[in-house]
């Protein structure tokens, strides 16, 4: 289902679902009720996508980049922390933000931008659980790929769950990674005198500058930004100052908290790559599958890879979730447009699943790595057009009031900026100049070239617009701007009523509703549809006892209708539940139609279908929908 939403809340479905404010809560467990979106969000920090970058630094340098991990740690905190701000404070997530302070064309641009660096993100995660679970059974690595579209059903759960059972879900896995890795140090026995030296900046080479870039540059994750600045609105506050000072303040230790968790893994994967392979001289590993084969053999132990495995799922499965819930902030924020979780979850599965699957049957398993690599350059493309506004939305006086950010916030914000642009602009330019000077033909070098100017124009009007000194845009601020007049009132008239009947004890109840909607000439219209097995295959020429009895039916309830002078008629459709109900209301021209809800949920949808929602797609009339 879509529909248009002219006000409404940064997902809604669980927008202020946590009572803060509830005075059952006290002491501890008041604080604990702000605890939970930091670390959806600290999954992001850990995703497969920072893996190679990690495995790489701690093989060919040991510790001594560890410094950089904390760096972008400390990087990663400030900027979430301002998403943070701008959701508490605004009550606007960043794409709900974007779309009152930019104009049209360019929303459009940067809710393509997101969408494209959700489904790069997305990518890295299918690619990571996809070659967790060949570690982990043998699989072939396009089964892997192919099962991890299962986990849409798995998102769908959780969501019905509500928020602090899915919080709860993402802790647990972010538990099993963080043992995982815990287990692994202790088993190679890292020489922590080194690892203290770690801390010191320092960068020996240019290699190690370029592994450096890339360990800053995978950090800070786009689709990351847009869930902070969502998930704390989760939250119900006090909306006065000390109120909105509280979740401020709480917001961020939850947002230390949990990034240094993100943290400790990333530094456990380079601590682990330093201890096993750059201490016994295998400087070359790079890969997660060569680092996963040479566990065994170097710590002595199947249990090493196995562990390795598993926490490489599990981060697979934590980044997915919160990266559909960040596919679904940006479509609801940016275009107004809100779709079924399970719909967009599947659409964002598959639309990463696809190219996977293709470059794995062109191009083998060997060409994993490469599509790595390219989601993150994808991610490096967008981090700017995130970033950039939302330090122009934080810093405006006129909009958040005694809460914008000080100058000094500023400059820190603006200098990290400055250099996560530079480091994936370098990152997206190396490989551009790689491209450039291969093989590839005129046309596709000079569609390269467009797309990268496009790109820096469009980064420049990010940077540019808000800066102008101008109103937000006044039909945001109103709520509910087609609202009607009630000035005057027009009561329906229903002449003819369709009511849908299953021939059980809830047709009376639903009869009775359609007759408190009508009038003395009302002409009721009893629809009954046969779904016997034959119906499937010859529909309307049906003439089994089934369609028989149900014949009968029909006419008995008419004529016990018309005893109590009411006009009733009775029609028969056959087969299709939906499409039989909304065919013969709409050759029949009735004004309304009544019908019931079951109240199925979850697998029971699946079985038994959406009747309601289907019917509802193909009439125009009022559906008056009656819980039975």
């Amino acid at each position: 289902m879509t529909h248009k939403l002219y006000d409404y809340k940064s997902l809604s479905d669980v927008h202020q679902s946590i009572d803060t404010t509830s005075t059952k809560r006290k002491g501890f467990r008041k604080v604990l009720s702000f605890f939970g979106p930091a670390y959806l969000v600290s999954v992001g920090y850990m995703d497969p996508g920072n893996w190679a970058t990690d495995l790489a630094g701690g093989s060919q340098f040991g510790y001594r980049l560890i410094w950089v991990l904390l760096m972008s740690n400390l990087m990663a905190l400030l900027l979430q922390s301002l998403s943070a701000r701008l959701g508490i404070v605004r009550g606007r997530d960043l794409a709900q933000a974007n779309r009152e302070a930019y104009p049209k064309y360019i929303n459009y641009a940067l809710y393509g931008l997101a969408e494209i660096a959700i489904a790069a993100t997305d990518l890295a995660e299918v690619l990571g659980m996809a070659i967790g679970i060949q570690l982990l059974t043998g699989l072939p690595l396009l089964w892997g790929v192919l099962i991890t579209v299962l986990d849409t059903f798995l998102f769908l759960m959780l969501q019905r769950l509500g928020m602090r059972k899915m919080e709860a879900f993402i802790v647990a896995l972010i538990a099993v990674i963080g043992i995982s890795f815990l287990i692994e140090i202790i088993l190679a026995k890292p020489d922590m005198g080194e690892v203290v030296k770690g801390f010191v900046p320092s960068i020996p080479n240019n290699t190690a500058l370029y592994i450096a870039i890339g360990i800053i540059g995978a950090t800070v994750m786009p689709h990351n930004l847009y869930l902070h600045s969502a998930l704390v609105q989760t939250r119900k506050i006090k909306r006065d100052h000390q109120g909105i000072k509280r979740a401020l303040k709480l917001n961020f230790i939850d947002s230390a908290i949990a990034l240094n968790l993100a943290f400790f893994v990333n530094a456990g994967i380079l601590i682990l790559a330093a201890a096993v392979f750059f201490k016994t001289g295998r400087t070359d590993v790079g890969e997660i599958k060569q680092a996963h084969e040479l566990l065994a053999p170097m710590l002595g132990t199947q249990l090493a890879p196995i562990l390795f495995a598993v926490a490489l799922i599990a981060a697979g499965q934590s980044s997915t979730i919160t990266g559909t819930l960040a596919g679904q902030i940006v479509m609801e924020g940016y275009l107004h447009l809100r779709i079924a979780p399970w719909m967009r979850r599947l659409i964002t599965r598959l639309i990463a699943i696809i190219p996977a699957v293709i470059v794995i049957l062109i191009n083998g398993e060997n060409s994993v790595d490469n599509l790595l690599i390219f989601s993150q350059v994808i991610l490096s493309l967008q981090l700017g057009f995130a970033i950039i506004p939302l330090i122009h939305f934080t810093s405006d006086k006129k909009t958040m009031g005694r809460y914008a950010i000080k100058p000094f916030v500023i400059f820190l914000a603006c200098a990290i900026t400055a250099i996560l642009v530079y480091l994936n602009m370098k990152l997206v330019g190396d490989e551009a100049a790689t491209f450039f000077a291969g093989s590839a033909s005129l046309f596709w070098k000079i569609f390269v070239a467009f797309i990268l100017l496009s790109f820096l124009a469009l980064l420049l009007i990010a940077l540019i617009y808000p800066m102008r000194k101008r109103k937000i845009k006044k039909a945001s601020r109103i709520v509910h701007p087609d609202a009607s007049n009630l000035s005057h009132i027009d009561l329906p008239k229903f002449n003819k009523i369709a009511i849908a009947l299953d021939f059980s004890k809830n047709d009376l109840k639903l009869i009775s509703h359609a007759i408190g909607q009508g009038h003395a000439t009302t002409n009721y219209l009893l629809i009954h549809i046969v779904e016997s097995a034959a119906t499937r295959v010859i529909e309307n020429y049906t003439d089994d006892l089934e369609t028989r009895k149900d014949q009968e039916q029909l006419e008995l309830y008419i004529a016990q209708l018309k005893e109590k002078n009411i006009i009733a008629t009775g029609i028969l459709g056959f087969n299709d539940r939906a499409r039989e109900i909304a065919r013969i209301c709409n050759e029949n021209k009735v004004d309304m139609l009544v019908i019931g809800a079951h109240g199925h949920k979850g697998i029971k949808d699946l079985l038994f279908g959406q009747t309601i929602d289907a019917v509802r797609h193909h009439v125009k009339i009022p559906v008056f929908v009656v819980n039975v």
